[in-house]
């Protein structure tokens, strides 16, 4: 593609005269506008494996470049800004979610075909570019549905090899785009797991999540703030992108100012995720791939150094077979990579539910040891409590009757003082009754006496 030409010695591979066979091939961009489509390599050896393709020459005034402050600022072709490094994005999310209007969006353009339908419109990888106004270089992959592995492995497979194909330096940000119009499906919900099988673990250090259709907001009456949390399902995303979230009005034709805003809220995210990894994420497959297409592009020039002792048919032919060979290896080495990283995630989450299942079983036991613990406490409580009632009844019981004995002690003693008194009353009664019979006895006796003294008396006489 093309930008600055590099050129390596390849001394391990010289030609057959000996000579050290010398490689050039592109590894940077144009300044250009570029449209890239990762279609069949092209058999002729003259050719790089990816033909540039300018679609659109954007100048600078066409762009809208946002302030600080958020304003837009007016920026004509002669302002001299520092320029950046380029940089790579590339969009992933379901068909209808509007990846190639926020790709539009981003670039500034209608570089991708957007019909804002269910279906969606991109069927193949492919890349855009625009040139912003400080000269920086931004290149937009839109994916057809590398979303998750359901249309088949294969089809994944080969996308990813063409994403490849068209990221020569690495992905500097990841944006998965969700549309505040769809409702989140399984597919989308199983989004982190899909990403990280087809692009490794680290995958989510690079991502953004971008919401598109904020119109949907206000035909609701919401904030995006009151979407985000009737929505739970999306904690789990937020949180593996350590909550970088981006709300985009691709529709947003009379507020071109406020689509900037958001545009250049996602930049500065793609920037800081930038300084934060230090470098566009790249694994080591893709590593691996680009060995193989550079070693397959000299093999195309070796080919075609033998034009001389070919006719053109063979060589072509040649051609032909080595590109179906070569392809044909790089799909099987993804197919593998895929594979073996399903087959290993697989292993572990296995791992991971036999060790949930022992756990479980621990606490299972645990827990039925508590149960039993626990009905026997409760047991002894019962037995204890019954006790404490049989004592409660009994204490009661004891207290009637000491109530019962404390009533007839109380009724036996004032018994005893009635007749005591009666007793006493008696006494005194009997007494002065004695006292009156000896009183009365004294004067019988003493009238018996006066009596008895008459009579001797008389007789004397």
């Amino acid at each position: 593609m093309g930008g600055g030409q590099v050129t390596d010695d390849f001394s391990t591979n010289p030609t057959e005269d000996g000579s050290v066979l010398e490689v050039t091939y592109d590894l940077g961009l144009q300044q250009e506008p570029t449209n890239l489509v990762a279609d069949d390599f092209s058999t002729d050896p003259s050719e790089s494996l990816l033909e540039d393709r300018p679609v659109l020459d954007v100048g600078l005034t066409d762009l809208p470049f946002v302030s600080e402050d958020g304003s837009v600022l007016e920026v004509n072709g002669d302002l001299d800004l520092e320029k950046k490094p380029a940089r790579t994005l590339l969009l992933v999310g379901r068909s209808g979610n509007g990846k190639s209007a926020t790709g539009n969006s981003i670039l500034g353009r209608q570089a991708f075909k957007s019909k804002g339908r269910f279906s969606g419109v991109t069927t193949v990888c492919e890349l855009q570019s625009s040139t912003l106004p400080n000269g920086q270089i931004l290149n937009v992959i839109d994916t057809p549905g590398l979303f998750s592995l359901s249309p088949s492995t294969e089809f994944t497979c080969r996308e990813i090899l063409r994403c490849f194909s068209l990221t020569k330096e690495g992905i500097d940000a990841i944006l998965l785009v969700f549309s505040l119009r769809n409702r989140l499906t399984e597919e989308e919900k199983s989004a982190l797991f899909a990403l990280k099988i087809l692009f490794g673990s680290k995958i989510v250090d690079y991502m953004i999540v971008v919401f598109t259709n904020e119109d949907a907001l206000a035909d609701d009456d919401d904030t995006f703030e009151d979407y985000l949390q009737d929505c739970p399902d999306f904690k789990e995303i937020l949180k593996a992108c350590n909550d970088r979230k981006v709300l985009i009005d691709n529709k947003a034709k009379s507020r071109e100012s406020q689509k900037a805003k958001q545009v250049q809220e996602l930049l500065n995210y793609v920037e800081d995720i930038v300084g934060k990894n230090g470098k566009p994420y790249m694994d080591d497959l893709s590593r691996e791939l680009r060995e193989n297409e550079t070693a397959f592009q000299i093999s195309q020039m070796r080919i075609s150094e033998m034009k001389g002792r070919f006719t053109k048919q063979e060589i072509s032919q040649m051609m032909k077979d080595m590109k179906e060979s070569f392809e044909n290896q790089q799909l099987r080495q993804m197919m593998e990579k895929v594979e073996t990283q399903l087959r290993e995630t697989k292993e572990r989450l296995e791992q991971q539910l036999n060790q949930e299942q022992d756990a479980r079983l621990v606490w299972e036991k645990r827990a039925m040891e508590m149960e039993k613990h626990t009905s026997d406490v409760i047991k002894n409580l019962n037995e204890e409590q019954a006790a404490r009632l049989r004592l409660e009844e009994k204490a009661k019981e004891l207290e009637k009757n000491a109530s019962d004995v404390a009533k007839q002690l109380s009724e036996e003693q004032a018994a005893r003082i009635e007749l005591e008194k009666k007793g006493n009353e008696l006494e005194k009664n009997s007494s002065d009754l004695v006292k009156k019979l000896r009183e009365d006895l004294k004067r019988a006796e003493k009238m018996t006496n006066e009596l008895q003294k008459k009579a001797k008396n008389c007789i004397i006489l």
